[in-house]
């Protein structure tokens, strides 16, 4: 089969041995979560319960009105504590719902409802319901993605199997142990949305898979018509983007989204998800990730209750060198916060927790821009990184506009390839805010 892929990107160590051959662990005790209100890119969301209420096992306890909205349920049962603000992996505070674990495991999941009977509306409320964001991502609404408007029909249904970011290893888990539940969520979707093709796209480092997913196509597609394209290896594969480009040949256009170029892209995680959300009635209460780095001495590929403290799982669950940690990052090292301890809680989209040693977390002092031009070789958005960090340190933000910042996704590619360690991808983070608070301050002006 010919391997396809996008043109830039870059190959940092894939470090994945650690962790690739270690089966899923499953932990269901703890003492206590502590559960963000908020884990989607959306509105705000209220608390539905109150210290000292009684809670179950998937019951829903925050929530709020609005299209960009997804609830949030207990993921243990037991007594809430606190409601109050706790340190998130975004290194920001927000609200939190403290719960105390009980004896008991009292759970209350939805009915289970057939996918394919039900109308439209019925499976996109259920998806909202069951509390389904982009795993892979940045927790977009997945009622929301998988509801596009009518102009915008949806032809393919793209299922990110590239799992790209170094050291991350659950999602090829997940596809080698339960491979038949994401390529069901995959037949879901395909029929809410209306898609007539589906593709998983399998970076070819995972090739070894091959058979069992195709094994699994023909046991739980229900008649949908799902392919596998292999991938050459390369960071970010798993980019939106990229992945529709490798797999489809298609380009979605600056400041576009997938559905422009009539595609639907969902992370196997997300994918098993929905698999779940209607066989089982089960909400997002557990998330899968793996736990490795130079630190860890007891790698894993885990699902843990959503709200779990990054600090819990030590020493009883895994373990780790604590004079040899020195850098914890939630999620994979490209693109993944750093955090100061291990006093915060794994949310929905939490795919790694990676306890870095000296080799790994070293750090470099930045140099002068020598304008060599790899960083636009790698960008896999066809951007110049390289003009783009001269506008932002000149605080030209109407250039910065015009050359693409709010484009750029943040993948670190071109930071990665710098010779001159230039942050480029924390810069363009930041910019990018400053665009938007910029436009929105014109926006408010016009209004007035």
């Amino acid at each position: 089969m010919t391997k396809k892929t996008f043109r830039g990107g870059a190959h940092p160590p894939e470090r994945k041995d650690q962790s690739k051959n270690i089966n899923i662990e499953v932990l269901r005790k703890v003492s206590q979560v502590v559960i963000p209100i908020n884990q989607h890119f959306g509105a705000p969301l209220e608390a539905l319960v109150a210290v000292g209420d009684k809670v179950k096992r998937g019951q829903k306890i925050a929530d709020a009105d609005g299209r960009m909205t997804v609830p949030v349920h207990a993921s243990v049962a037991g007594t809430v504590k606190r409601i109050e603000p706790r340190l998130l992996a975004n290194n920001l505070e927000g609200p939190c719902i403290i719960i105390e674990a009980s004896a008991e495991d009292d759970t209350v999941f939805m009915p289970v409802m057939d996918p394919f009977t039900v109308s439209k509306d019925e499976a996109l409320s259920r998806i909202r319901e069951a509390g389904i964001i982009g795993i892979g991502g940045a927790g977009f609404p997945a009622h929301v993605k998988f509801a596009p408007p009518p102009n915008k029909p949806i032809e393919f249904v793209i299922a990110n199997a590239a799992e790209c970011e170094p050291y991350l290893t659950i999602d090829e888990r997940l596809m080698e142990e339960r491979p038949g539940d994401f390529i069901d969520g995959m037949a879901i979707v395909m029929h809410i949305v209306g898609a007539t093709r589906g593709i998983v796209g399998l970076e070819d480092n995972k090739s070894h898979l091959y058979d069992s997913i195709a094994t699994a196509i023909k046991e739980r597609s229900s008649g949908k018509d799902i392919s596998i394209q292999l991938l050459r290896t390369k960071y970010p594969q798993g980019g939106e983007k990229m992945l529709i480009t490798a797999a489809t040949g298609r380009v979605v256009p600056s400041g576009g989204l997938p559905m422009d170029v009539a595609c639907v892209v969902s992370n196997v995680g997300t994918l098993r998800a929905v698999s779940e959300a209607f066989r089982k009635g089960k909400p997002v209460i557990d998330t899968g990730l793996t736990i490795a780095g130079g630190a860890c001495l007891s790698p894993k590929n885990a699902i843990v209750p959503v709200g779990t403290l990054a600090q819990d799982l030590f020493p009883d669950f895994s373990q780790y060198d604590e004079a040899k940690l020195k850098r914890i990052v939630m999620g994979g090292p490209m693109m993944g916060p750093a955090v100061p301890s291990l006093n915060v809680p794994l949310q929905k989209n939490t795919s790694g927790l990676l306890l870095m040693d000296e080799a790994e977390a070293k750090s470099f002092e930045e140099g002068p821009c020598i304008r060599c031009g790899r960083c636009m070789k790698a960008c896999p958005c066809f951007l110049s990184p390289a003009l783009l960090n001269a506008a932002l340190k000149a605080s030209n933000l109407d250039d910065a506009e015009k050359i693409g910042v709010i484009d750029c996704i943040e993948c670190g590619a071109c930071s990665f390839v710098c010779p001159s360690h230039i942050q480029l991808v924390q810069r363009f983070r930041v910019g990018k805010q400053l665009v938007r608070v910029k436009k929105q301050k014109e926006a408010q002006r016009a209004g007035k």
